[in-house]
């Protein structure tokens, strides 16, 4: 369960999030927005790592979260499976129950054979993909997920859709911030769209009666209409 009531945060004279309520007993939340709408604040002021200058935040099983942060949270001098052996004892799982859950997550995120690449020589995907499988390793009763699906291949991407979907059947809690509204038609139980700091929409998915673009584009964010003329096929 996540619950936040109220809740304000400011940058100097920035307002990143200007008095966001959510009440959120289960399932998937997709949090939409562009960039400097005030996602990752939120999520950082749910999973604990920014204090709200106002407002309370409440979530169930506080200290049994899986965070996946915008800046990852990885070390450049660790593999990806040091990064799963050294999280483990942390959350206190036994070396055996690590080992196994690390070998489960490296396979179904397809980082199987990169196991033993250093972090400062991967991919952005598979960077994240290795925070990813460290929110996930202590099995959370909540997950909050920055962006999950940026900068991650198609094939993972359902990977990581079906996993979610699959974990949220069984009574995990998610919450998840994205600019991928074709995944977040496919994933959500609950959508919300945010805009300057404030949620402009929220709806059950199941209740949308438009096409989820449609809404995005007409509530948060209009695309440019000009052309460029001088982008053309000159003649030889």
């Amino acid at each position: 369960m996540i619950r936040c009531t109220h809740v304000s945060k400011k940058f100097g004279d920035f307002v990143a999030v200007d008095d966001v309520s959510i009440e959120l007993p289960g399932g998937i939340c997709v949090l939409l927005g562009p960039n400097g709408a005030g996602k990752s604040t939120l999520l950082k002021i749910l999973a604990g790592l920014l204090a709200p200058d106002s407002g309370e935040v409440e979530i169930a099983g506080k200290q049994d979260i899986g965070v996946l942060p915008e800046d990852l949270g990885v070390f450049e001098g660790l593999t990806i499976e040091e990064h799963l052996e050294l999280c483990g004892p942390v959350y206190g799982l036994s070396r055996e129950k690590t080992r196994e859950r690390t070998g489960d997550l490296l396979r179904i995120l397809g980082l199987e054979q990169g196991r033993y690449t250093y972090l400062d020589q991967c991919s952005h995907g598979m960077r994240k993909k290795t925070a990813l499988a460290m929110a996930l390793l202590h099995n959370p009763r909540v997950l909050l997920l920055d962006e999950p699906f940026e900068g991650i291949d198609p094939v993972s991407s359902v990977t990581i859709r079906d996993l979610l979907i699959a974990v949220a059947g069984r009574g995990i809690t998610v919450f998840v911030t994205s600019h991928a509204l074709a995944m977040a038609g496919q994933l959500a139980t609950d959508i919300r769209m945010i805009r300057g700091g404030r949620i402009v929409f929220h709806s059950a998915a199941a209740d949308l009666t438009r096409p989820l673009e449609e809404l995005y584009f007409e509530l948060v964010e209009t695309p440019p209409q000009e052309d460029l003329a001088w982008l053309r096929c000159s003649p030889s």
